[in-house]
């Protein structure tokens, strides 16, 4: 048999290292560094219109809409325009929180995904089928503040991921 893993480099709560003994088991230690501008535009194209939402029956609530409505929600949400020049600016956020010096591990590429999702939703809900510069703005705290390790000297300071965040923002010119 075969077994593949994967380590997290920033996160170890909950989890518990492998012992030495059990990671020289290991054939190779690939590092695996984050993807280039494009293929990080890539991923928020490819990721960015999936939603992969559990279904209903598994929790013990009453919906509040039918399957078939939340797949045509979806549909729609899956029609609307994420333009290149969106995709490159929510690449050009997430990008930004990893060299940013107050930022110690900046949001993954998973982070841009999620924020492009959002931001097509949000358009739905405002009646729009494509997604403007205002829906990332609007979206990029609540999608990407947990995903941030902000550095304790910045910590010390009393700099929160929001501040931060709302630097980047203000820091990288939205699409016209």
């Amino acid at each position: 048999f075969i077994v593949m893993a994967t380590q997290n480099p920033i996160e170890q709560e909950g989890t518990y290292p492998l012992p030495e003994a059990q990671l020289d088991r290991f054939l190779f230690k690939l590092d695996v560094t984050f993807p280039s501008q494009d293929e990080e535009a890539a991923i928020v194209r490819l990721h960015g219109n999936r939603t992969g939402m559990p279904k209903l029956s598994a929790f013990d609530v009453a919906p509040v809409a039918n399957a078939e409505a939340l797949g045509q929600a979806r549909a729609l949400v899956g029609r609307l325009t994420l333009s290149d020049p969106i995709v490159d600016y929510i690449v050009a956020i997430v990008r930004a929180t990893r060299s940013h010096a107050a930022i110690t591990h900046g949001a993954s590429p998973r982070a841009g995904s999620m924020l492009a999702m959002a931001s097509r939703a949000k358009a739905a809900v405002a009646g729009r089928d494509f997604v403007i510069p205002d829906d990332v703005k609007e979206l990029v705290f609540p999608t990407m503040r947990h995903r941030l390790v902000i550095a304790p000297s910045a910590e010390i300071e009393g700099r929160r991921a929001d501040d931060i965040l709302r630097q980047i923002v203000e820091a990288t010119p939205a699409p016209r």
